[in-house]
């Protein structure tokens, strides 16, 4: 037997031994506690999420599911950690659809690659954000703040939930459209920067719907939605777009794995988070917040992914948006 028959045949069975190995694990998965990484901090919408799917598959899989918070660097820190952890099934990123196609074109130095190191594994939910100002400005309607924006350039800040999230993406639309100054003030999350708003720290910002309570009892202002349509639950709050300024901010949270799980585990994981997604109280939860559960095949949500990617980073270069 020649030599390259016998590194050729090594090569094979090694291939059919790796194959082999990884049926048995998805076999067998899972005989331990599954961990779900949010990258954000507690009480945004990522975090809302992961630990609204938790009990639905944990249930379903007969294990215990863990949820993490591992926020900064705009999901950056917690997208790292999962994509450096084994590609065994039992960790995964509970992520902002901005952390995934947004974060590869602001940041120069990303310690992981989106597309390579990390696998899509379910859409969760399509989330808008709707322009949210402090009391404290004297405006009632969007024109009212535009003119006063206008009329004091460079006066007014912004909160955001960090740079490049879809809350910072539109408002850089938004300043782009409605040709205003303001400064923007990245936070590690849309809760705290919420907290700001509230708080007159801020005057105002693009919240993922957490606001929406408060702009109910007359702590906030809800001038508009940076979305194609109107949110089903607030149909009295106008898109931008109807209001003459073309902006849109949808963005769409999901699950990651790291690259190389089995794909019988990835497949196993979709099918038992869109059944999750089907409860009746987390669909009514993410009304509330402005927003729709998202269900999709793993294809769906892979093409998604990728026309928002291309929409975003479209404008990130055409507005030279960068972070060191």
């Amino acid at each position: 037997m020649s030599i390259t028959s016998a590194v050729g045949r090594s090569t094979v069975a090694l291939i059919a031994t790796c194959a082999l190995c990884a049926h048995v694990a998805a076999q067998t998965w899972p005989d331990k506690p599954v961990k779900l990484i949010v990258n954000f901090p507690p009480g945004g919408v990522a975090d809302t999420l992961a630990r609204a799917i938790a009990p639905g598959v944990s249930e379903a899989i007969k294990q215990s599911v863990v949820v993490e918070n591992r926020p900064g660097a705009n999901g950056a820190i917690g997208a790292d950690a999962v994509a450096k952890s084994p590609a065994d099934g039992y960790t995964f990123l509970v992520t902002s659809g901005g952390a995934m196609t947004v974060d590869p074109f602001i940041y120069s130095n990303l310690p992981y690659d989106t597309q390579k190191d990390l696998t899509a594994v379910a859409s969760l939910a399509i989330v808008r954000v709707f322009l949210m100002i402090n009391p404290s400005v004297p405006a009632k309607s969007l024109n009212e703040f535009v003119a006063y924006a206008r009329a004091n350039p460079g006066k007014l800040s912004y909160g955001s939930a960090g740079s490049g999230s879809s809350p910072h993406l539109a408002a850089e639309m938004f300043k782009r459209a409605a040709t205003i100054e303001a400064t923007h003030v990245p936070y590690k999350g849309a809760a705290p920067a919420l907290n700001d708003l509230l708080g007159g720290q801020v005057q105002f910002m693009f919240d993922p719907g957490p606001a929406l309570q408060h702009a109910a009892t007359g702590k906030l202002t809800v001038l508009a939605v940076a979305s194609a349509k109107r949110a089903s639950r607030y149909p009295d709050v106008p898109t931008l777009g109807e209001l003459g300024m073309r902006v849109d901010a949808d963005t769409t949270f999901g699950v990651y794995a790291p690259a190389g799980v089995s794909a019988a585990i990835i497949e196993r994981m979709n099918r038992e988070i869109n059944r999750a997604l089907n409860s009746p109280a987390l669909v009514e939860n993410m009304a509330r917040l402005g927003g729709e559960v998202a269900p999709m095949t793993i294809q769906e949500f892979v093409a998604r992914q990728a026309a928002d990617r291309a929409r975003y980073g479209a404008f990130v270069k055409e507005a030279g948006i960068k972070v060191d």
